[in-house]
């Protein structure tokens, strides 16, 4: 079952925000004045009232006492990940060897524009998506399932595959081998790929062509193609088309985390810039 989080955070807010706003404006001024009536009875009387006795005329009812507890800490929540960062985990290998399975990446919310929680409404226009980013989204076939890719293609861009090598533009994204696994006749290859000065690991199986050796594209206005660096095993644009802007969440930039999938402890040895 999908879980959309962002919504039950949201509810949670409103909810807990809207009952201590209840409480505030119609039941607490009822309970100062049973606390006024009480002290002036009291007085009347030639005696103080118990601290103890105005606490209890005073106290909160659970309900309203939970939503005032919780509302501060999960309104800071709200606003942290609505709006600045967001963590998430690397679910699958199929951004290997930059992101591993098991590493949490915090994203960037407001790098390509402040949008609303839940609706998607950009409210202020900020950068946009460039070539050879970690970007964050919603899936186009099932939004409600988010997805992590590299930018390939910019609105209008001409991409076109030739033997796994890409061309944007007519321009050739320049690549590098690192390693070959085994050093002879090698079934696994790894480059270093470039493009508008952004440099990135890509991973090949030599002779695996699940979107075909060449293919051409052009990318509609609005949108934006997404691969993975795991060539050869990412489900991305190449299967399922490009990135609608309103379907964007936000910029990958670091891991904090790594946590072996099972019984695991933690460690930090990945922790800096996702590259």
């Amino acid at each position: 079952m999908d879980i959309d989080f962002s919504l039950i955070l949201t509810l949670a807010v409103l909810i807990s925000g809207g009952l201590w706003l209840i409480d505030l404006l119609l039941f607490k001024p009822s309970r100062k004045r049973r606390l006024a009536a009480a002290q002036a009875g009291a007085a009347a009387g030639g005696t103080t009232l118990p601290a103890e006795t105005q606490q209890q005329i005073m106290r909160e009812p659970w309900i309203f006492e939970t939503a005032h507890s919780f509302f501060p800490v999960l309104a800071v929540v709200w606003v942290l990940r609505s709006f600045i960062a967001e963590p998430f985990t690397i679910p699958s290998g199929s951004m290997l060897p930059s992101l591993e399975v098991g590493d949490y990446v915090l994203v960037n919310k407001f790098s390509y524009g402040i949008k609303l929680p839940v609706l998607g409404t950009e409210v202020m226009p900020m950068s946009k998506p460039q070539r050879g980013e970690i970007m964050v989204f919603r899936y186009p076939e099932q939004p409600s399932i988010n997805y992590i890719k590299r930018v390939i293609g910019l609105p209008g861009d001409d991409i076109i595959s030739r033997n796994e090598v890409l061309f944007v533009n007519g321009v050739e994204l320049s690549r590098e081998l690192i390693t070959q696994n085994p050093t002879n006749d090698p079934w696994e290859k790894v480059y270093l790929e470039s493009v508008d000065g952004r440099q990135y690991t890509v991973r090949e199986e030599t002779g695996k062509f699940p979107a075909g050796i060449d293919w051409h594209y052009t990318v509609p206005e609005g949108h934006y193609f997404t691969m993975g660096d795991n060539r050869d095993n990412s489900n991305d644009s190449r299967f399922w088309g490009p990135v609608a802007e309103e379907l964007i969440v936000g910029k990958a930039f670091y891991i904090w985390m790594h946590k072996r999938p099972g019984l695991h402890w933690p460690s930090f040895h990945r922790n800096g810039a996702a590259q």
